[in-house]
């Protein structure tokens, strides 16, 4: 089982953003982190699993910690239905952040996922670490 510590930060919103993973395998810890100029908080919490995804091997079985529900139910309760509505919300708007959730679902049907929400600055160590870590990508 490979644990995955995602994150997103921006200075403003939208501004400078932080993305940032911790990834867990074999008791040996990697940490992954960047930054875009201009972004928002959504797009780097979905930037953030994309990029720990592309660094796991296919076919792994995932936990992956996040402390956003956007992401955690976008793309476990949400995303089947913009499909099947064309990418529209339910009140007919165009889903935001479209081709970020199409790469997160494309990469994601690759591997045994489970999304666990965590709460955000609270008592989960590598939640508050991988917060520090994006903070400090959308400062650098």
């Amino acid at each position: 089982m490979i644990k995955v510590y995602t994150d997103g930060s921006c200075l403003e919103n939208p501004g400078k953003g932080g993305w940032a993973a911790i990834i867990i395998s074999d008791n040996k810890k990697t940490e992954i982190k960047g930054s875009k100029e201009n972004s928002t908080n959504n797009q780097m919490e979905l930037t953030a699993p994309i990029m720990a995804l592309k660094k796991i091997p296919k076919g792994s079985k995932v936990q992956i910690f996040t402390d956003s529900k956007y992401v955690k139910s976008g793309i476990t309760e949400w995303i089947q239905n913009w499909k099947k509505n064309g990418w529209k919300t339910a009140d007919k708007k165009n889903v935001k952040n479209k081709e970020l959730w199409t790469e997160l679902d494309n990469l994601s049907s690759a591997f045994d996922i489970e999304w666990i929400w965590v709460k955000a600055h609270s008592i989960d160590e590598l939640n508050n670490e991988v917060d520090l870590l994006a903070r400090s990508s959308a400062n650098d």
